[in-house]
């Protein structure tokens, strides 16, 4: 029976109440150079954990986590409440991810990007932290992205080192984002320019006045 196929489960990782864990999940990896249990994960209540994804320890999570299938999060990771983490989504190490962020399938992102309540990171889209490969002095070149509240990424967009996605922003899907996104803007293109405020959008099938207006 496919329930009775075990997940593994490292020492010192702690379960919140009602977790779902599917068959072939792995908790509590310990991170190179640290022993298993050294490291604390903590997940909180009510998770559900999709058969082949990868949790490390070194990570903290909120309540309300899904993940699709064979998601990976890395070490050193913040992530709040109400997370969708999707099938084969890549989180690096050191994020710093709010409440109610949704991260769909294949998303690769790259360390330590900030990405606030409330945003949705379409698939396949690539966050990068590096501006060129390794060099003697790269740690003084790292700058990862950071997406501001509300904001959302289409599917297949990039976005480059240090560039931060203003609240409420919309990135068009395949976008190169190679610049910092005004607050309320849409952009398109490569490399990713402004086109019109998020005002302007009007709802395709005529259901809403405009885009968006259940958020506020």
């Amino acid at each position: 029976m496919v329930e009775d196929i075990p997940y593994v489960r490292y020492p010192n990782v702690k379960l919140g109440k009602n977790a779902v864990i599917e068959p072939y999940v792995v908790l509590g990896v310990p991170p190179r150079g640290s022993e298993a249990g050294e490291l604390e994960l903590v997940i909180g209540d009510n998770a559900v954990v999709r058969t082949h994804s990868v949790i490390y320890a070194g990570t903290t999570i909120g309540d309300n986590l899904s993940t699709g299938s064979g998601a990976r999060i890395r070490e050193d990771n913040v992530i709040g409440d109400n997370a969708s983490i999707g099938t084969l989504v890549a989180l690096e190490n050191g994020h710093r991810i709010g409440n109610n962020v949704s991260i769909h399938t294949a998303a690769i992102l790259g360390e330590y990007s900030v990405i606030e309540d409330n945003a949705f990171i379409g698939p396949r889209s690539l966050f990068l932290n590096d501006p060129h490969p390794r060099c003697p002095r790269y740690t003084e070149c790292l700058g990862a992205p950071h997406i501001k509240k509300g904001a959302k990424i289409g599917a297949l967009a990039t976005i480059f080192p240090g560039v931060t996605v203003g609240e409420g922003a919309i990135v068009g899907a395949c976008a190169m984002v190679t610049k910092d996104v005004p607050a309320g803007k849409v952009v398109i293109g490569s490399p990713a320019r402004v086109v019109k405020d998020v005002s302007e959008l009007t709802c395709m099938k005529g259901f809403y006045s405009r885009p968006y207006e259940w958020e506020g």
